[in-house]
């Protein structure tokens, strides 16, 4: 898929993040070490020969317009005579030569000025040279012009030294680099440390890994490995507690199913096998809540909280339609099932589905509890949103409150055969939901449940 991003290396990006500046910093060392290498030898040298041209420029000799110049031959092989390098020089007034070579360059490249006269590189004689330049006033015809040209093996030679002074530096660049190619490896053990840790651990068990010996900056990453396996662990728990709760309460109308279908098999007239498939006709209604019910169950998993729509609805009319469902049920019995609405909807944030579950187990155990001409009312509060379902009943003893919405709890005189899971179903819907539920007394001594929402 073109919007996948690849996996990358964490080890990598970070030498690269760190050896980029680093590179830009000895690429920026070596430019300025040699920038610094060529200006200090071109100073150096640039006022040695423009001090042999100031020192020619003081020989010559103005008398009358006219510039002379009277060079010993001893004088001339002296400023001639290099053990490295060439140099050459010349003494002119205008177009006309006093003394020295013929044809050295007047202008050149890299021109630099001194208070002594100017320094640039030129060609001469087919070699690179570096040519200063001093003026004389007075004479009628112009200035006289007095050039020194050397060549720059010198130069050259004393810039490879400098450069070779800074070697040093290099050396601790390339020690630096591998400085941070140990800090990155050091750095990222730990991260290593961990999975290996957490590889070994979750093969043999989800138990929390030590996270004593670990730095700071990545105790968060530990802390969540950690809960990550807290999570799973208290997510296979649920599973092997449901898959218990199934086992357990379907083995029971499982057997009775079978026990039915026997009996009517070896019914011996019409009359009997009809009474055996009424009784088989409860059993399989009883079944098949107790399977809606564990259905509920299994859906209640905190971990799919995040995933659940809620929306404002109206708990009035939710209730209502909720009730309508059970009025055959409520008749069968002879219990008056009334809704006490308020004249204004009462608007609640909700999952429809899961809230209609629990009222729902609220009603049918309201009924179960209820003995025939009895009362189930459904009340509400409007600030902040509230559910009552009250009831005629025998109640709930103040020592059994605590335990009533435990899985598998039923009261003392319930009728018929329940699963005891209708108000555990009601305690962790209401959970998820961020509300409340509490279970006391209605105004005529049987119980009544509210569920209430924050406001």
């Amino acid at each position: 898929m073109s919007g996948t991003r690849r996996a990358w290396w964490l080890r990598r990006d970070l030498l690269v993040w760190l050896m980029l500046p680093l590179l830009a910093v000895v690429a920026a060392t070596g430019a300025v070490g040699t920038y610094t290498a060529q200006r200090l030898t071109d100073k150096a040298f640039d006022r040695w020969l423009l001090d042999t041209a100031r020192s020619l420029a003081a020989q010559v000799r103005i008398n009358d317009g006219q510039p002379s110049l009277d060079l010993p031959a001893a004088t001339e092989a002296v400023l001639g005579y290099d053990e490295i390098d060439q140099v050459y020089f010349s003494v002119s007034a205008g177009s006309h030569l006093l003394v020295g070579q013929q044809g050295i360059p007047r202008t050149g490249t890299r021109q630099a000025s001194y208070r002594a006269g100017l320094a640039y590189d030129a060609y001469y004689a087919g070699h690179p040279v570096r040519v200063a330049a001093a003026r004389v006033g007075g004479a009628s015809d112009g200035e006289v012009l007095v050039l020194v040209a050397e060549t720059t093996r010198k130069r050259q030679r004393a810039q490879g030294e400098v450069l070779m002074m800074m070697l040093p530096v290099g050396a601790l660049l390339l020690a630096a680099a591998a400085a941070i190619g140990y800090a990155v490896r050091r750095t990222l053990n730990p991260l290593e440390a961990i999975a290996a840790r957490w590889n070994e651990r979750s093969h043999t068990s989800l138990q929390p890994i030590a996270a004593d010996d670990m730095p700071r900056e990545l105790m968060p990453f530990a802390t969540a490995l950690n809960d990550l396996l807290a999570r799973i662990r208290a997510m296979l728990a649920r599973e092997q507690q449901f898959a218990a709760t199934v086992a357990h309460q379907l083995r029971t109308p499982l057997a009775g199913l079978q026990l039915g279908v026997t009996r009517a098999a070896e019914a011996g007239d019409l009359h009997s096998s009809r009474e055996v498939l009424g009784e088989l006709g409860h059993t399989v209604q009883r079944t098949a809540r107790l399977v809606q019910q564990l259905l509920a169950l299994g859906r209640l998993d905190p971990e799919v909280r995040g995933d659940l729509a809620f929306v404002p609805t109206d708990i009035v009319a939710l209730a209502h339609d909720v009730g309508s469902t059970f009025l055959e049920s409520a008749a069968a019995k002879s219990i008056a099932l009334e809704l006490d609405a308020p004249g204004a909807p009462v608007i609640a944030p909700l999952q429809p589905e899961l809230f209609s579950e629990a009222l729902g187990n609220l009603l049918d155990n309201a009924l179960r509890y209820t003995p025939g001409g009895g009362q189930v009312l459904i009340g509400f509060d409007t600030a902040p949103p509230a559910i009552h379902v009250s009831d005629t009943g025998p109640g709930v003893p103040d020592e059994l409150r605590d335990t009533v919405f435990d899985r598998f709890v039923r009261g003392r005189h319930v009728e018929g055969q329940g699963s005891g899971l209708g108000l555990a179903i009601v305690r962790d819907i209401v959970a998820l939901h961020g509300a409340t539920v509490t279970l006391g007394r209605s105004a005529s001594g049987g119980a009544c449940v509210t569920i209430r929402f924050s406001g």
